[in-house]
């Protein structure tokens, strides 16, 4: 099903202050991390917003993303705070890793010669995982 125009706002109106809230929050605790909203997925009774996280250095991911999960209720305050006059309700917000940038760097690697010729082995390459 296709995303609405008004999902698509509520979409851009997380991503845009959550990067300011994750940031400052990743600012104020870890010298050296850097977190991205790289999506963020409403549905369609504005009920459940899906966020994506991009993580720099992605070695810290899992570590960061778990961080990030267990302080979903204090997030979700601030975030229901800073967005009181556009929205008359605050989406549950459930947070996931964007492995995004890990999968192209495999395939650069590979392309660059790094790795064993994918085009020769096709099984070389990694199946991605959908969440």
């Amino acid at each position: 099903m296709e995303e609405t125009n008004r999902q698509r706002k509520i979409a851009g109106v997380l991503q845009k202050d959550l990067v300011d809230v994750l940031q400052k929050a990743a600012q104020d605790g870890m010298r050296g991390v850097i977190i991205s909203v790289s999506k963020v997925y409403v549905t369609s009774d504005l009920g459940v917003a899906k966020v994506y996280l991009s993580v720099f250095p992605s070695n810290q991911r899992e570590e960061i993303i778990k961080g990030v999960q267990s302080n979903t209720i204090l997030i979700r305050h601030e975030m229901a705070s800073r967005t009181k006059n556009q929205l008359r309700r605050m989406p549950e917000l459930l947070f996931f890793g964007d492995d995004t940038l890990d999968y192209l760097e495999e395939i650069d690697k590979s392309l660059n010669g790094e790795d064993e010729n994918p085009i020769q082995n096709p099984s070389v390459l990694p199946r991605r995982k959908k969440n």
